[in-house]
C-alpha cells in the first residue's frame, strides 16, 4: 500500500510542472538555447521516466520516427515498468486482504509417545505412596485429522478487502497515467532533439554564408577596395559561426543519448531521426470542450476518485474494530493411541468474539483513517483544479506558438532580404561590413527563432494531449510523420 501510494505522489508532483516547463521553454530565443541531456518536463528530481531497461543490440543505424520512439518507451520505460509493479503489488495486497474472508484449511498429522515423571508434574511422594516406578510410561498418542476455519461475519475484513480492490483499481489508472507521462517524456526529448539537428543545418548554411562574407572582403582588401578591419569583421563573424556549428552537433549528440535512455536503446546503438516536425496546424478545440474531455479521460483523475473511495472503505474498516465478528472452525479425522487403533473424531463450534476494550487502538486506526480519507479528498480537488490548469496553460501555449511560428516564418524572409541587400551594398562600396555583420546576426536570430517557436508549438500539442488525457491517440492524431 505505502509503495503505491508513494508513487502515486510522485506522479502527482511530476504533472504539477507540466505547464511550467513550456513556460520554461518559451524563454529559450538565443542561439544555441538547446540543454541537453535537461530534465524531462512532467516529472520531478531524478525521475525514473528519464530512464529505460535496454532492448538488444540491433546491428546497423535504426530509422526512428516519433511513434516508433513512444512505442519503444512504452515497452522499456524504466517509470512505465515500475508503474506495473505496483499493480502486482496491489494485487498481492487486494489477495492479503481477501484471505481473511476465504476458508482455511489445514492438516495436522501427528504421533508421540511420552514417559513423564510424576514428582515432575507436580504429584510429589505419589509415586512412593502407590509403590510405583516415579517415571510413568511410555505413552502413545495419535491425530491426524483436518482442520477447516472460515469467517462467517467480519466487517472489518470486508471493507478492508473493498478498499484493497479500490487500490488495485487505483494502480491500474496510475499505470495507464504513466503511459501518459512517457509519451510526454519521449516526445519532449525526441521533439528537442530534431530541434537540435535543424540547429546544425542552420549553423552550417549560416557557416557557408561567414565563408562567402569572408572570402568576399578579402578579395576587396586585395584589390585595395576595402579597409583591413572589414576583413577582421568576418574573419570573427567566420568563427563564431564555426564555434557555433561545434556547440550545436555536441547539443545534438548529448541529445541523442538521452533520447535512448528514455526509449531503451541499447547502449551504443546507432539510429537517425525521420520525423523532421514541421508544422501542422490543429483544429480549434474551445475550453469548456477541452476541460470535459480531460476530466472523463484523465487516468490521474481517475486514480485520484479511485483513492477517495478505496480511504473510504478504509475508515470502515477502521470503525468496524468496534464490531463483533464470528467465525466458524470445524476439524475431523482419526485419533487414538496408535494409527492402528485409531477412531474417527471431530470437533466443531462456532465463535462470537466481541471487542469491550482494545485499548484505545480502534481509536488510533479510525484517526489514522480519518487523516487519509481528508488527504485523499484534498489531493482529489488540487488534482481536479490542476486538471484547469493544465488545460487553460496547454491551450494559451498552443495559440501563442502558432503565432510565433507564423511571425518566426516571416522574420525569416525579411532578414534573409536584407542580408541579400547588405551584401549587394557591401559589394558595391556603399557599405563597410559592419552592415553585413549585423544583417547577418539578424538572419541567424530569426533562423533560431523559427526553430525554437516551431519545437514549442510541437510540444505544445504534446502538452495538450497528455492534459486532455490521450496521449497516445492524440499522437497519432496530431503529428502525421514528416
Amino acid at each position: 500500500m505505502r509503495i503505491h501510494e508513494c508513487h502515486r505522489v510522485f506522479l502527482f508532483s511530476g504533472v504539477l510542472i507540466c505547464g511550467a516547463a513550456i513556460s520554461v521553454a518559451q524563454t529559450e530565443t538565443t542561439p544555441g538555447s538547446s540543454n541537453p541531456g535537461q530534465a524531462i518536463p512532467g516529472t520531478s528530481g531524478v525521475s525514473p521516466f528519464a530512464g529505460s531497461v535496454p532492448a538488444k543490440l540491433v546491428p546497423g543505424v535504426i530509422p526512428l520516427s516519433l511513434q516508433d520512439a513512444i512505442n519503444r518507451g512504452v515497452k522499456q520505460n524504466l517509470g512505465l515498468l515500475l508503474s506495473h509493479a505496483d499493480i502486482r503489488s496491489a494485487r498481492g495486497e487486494r489477495w492479503e486482504q481477501l484471505s481473511a474472508l476465504l476458508p482455511h484449511v489445514t492438516a495436522t498429522p501427528y504421533v508421540a509417545e511420552s514417559k513423564v515423571n510424576v514428582d515432575e508434574i507436580g504429584f510429589a511422594g505419589l509415586a512412593n505412596l502407590l509403590h510405583i516406578p516415579p517415571s510413568v510410561g511410555p505413552f502413545s498418542y495419535f491425530d491426524a485429522r483436518a482442520a477447516v476455519t472460515q469467517t462467517l461475519f467480519d466487517w472489518k475484513s470486508i471493507n478492508a478487502t473493498r478498499a484493497a480492490s479500490q487500490s488495485l483499481k487505483s494502480a491500474a489508472y496510475t499505470f495507464k497515467d504513466a503511459r501518459d507521462l512517457v509519451v510526454l517524456a519521449v516526445g519532449y526529448v525526441y521533439l528537442q532533439a530534431i530541434a537540435d539537428e535543424a540547429r546544425i543545418e542552420t549553423a552550417e548554411a549560416q557557416v557557408k554564408t561567414a565563408q562567402a562574407l569572408y572570402d568576399q572582403a578579402a578579395d576587396q582588401i586585395d584589390a585595395g577596395t576595402s579597409p583591413d578591419i572589414d576583413g577582421l569583421r568576418t574573419k570573427v563573424e567566420l568563427q563564431t559561426r564555426q564555434q557555433q556549428l561545434i556547440q550545436a552537433k555536441n547539443n545534438f549528440a548529448i541529445q541523442k543519448l538521452t533520447v535512448a535512455r528514455v526509449i531503451g536503446l541499447a547502449p551504443g546503438q546507432e539510429f537517425e531521426f525521420t520525423d523532421k516536425a514541421p508544422y501542422q496546424a490543429i483544429d480549434a478545440i474551445t475550453v469548456d470542450e477541452a476541460l470535459g474531455r480531460a476530466c472523463a479521460s484523465r487516468s490521474d483523475y481517475q486514480a485520484a476518485m479511485t483513492d477517495v473511495r478505496a480511504a473510504e472503505f478504509a475508515r470502515k474498516a477502521a470503525v468496524a474494530g468496534y464490531l463483533p465478528s464470528l467465525s466458524f472452525n470445524a476439524d475431523y479425522g482419526l485419533g487414538g493411541s496408535h494409527p492402528s487403533t485409531a477412531t474417527p473424531v471431530a470437533d466443531v463450534r462456532g465463535t462470537l468474539t466481541i471487542p469491550i476494550f482494545q485499548g484505545g487502538s480502534v481509536h488510533g486506526d479510525v484517526s489514522q483513517a480519518d487523516a487519509r480519507l481528508e488527504q485523499s479528498r484534498e489531493r482529489l480537488e488540487n488534482l481536479r483544479a490542476q486538471i484547469d490548469s493544465d488545460v487553460r496553460a496547454a491551450l494559451l501555449n498552443l495559440q501563442s506558438s502558432a503565432d510565433q511560428v507564423k511571425v518566426a516564418r516571416s522574420n525569416i524572409d525579411l532578414a534573409e532580404e536584407t542580408l541579400t541587400q547588405s551584401r549587394d551594398r557591401f559589394s558595391a562600396g556603399v557599405t563597410d561590413t559592419v552592415e553585413v555583420v549585423q544583417s547577418q546576426e539578424a538572419a541567424a536570430s530569426a533562423h533560431e527563432q523559427y526553430i525554437s517557436s516551431l519545437y514549442r508549438y510541437n510540444y505544445a500539442k504534446i502538452s495538450l494531449v497528455r492534459a486532455l488525457g490521450i496521449a497516445e491517440q492524440g499522437v497519432k492524431e496530431f503529428f502525421k510523420g514528416k
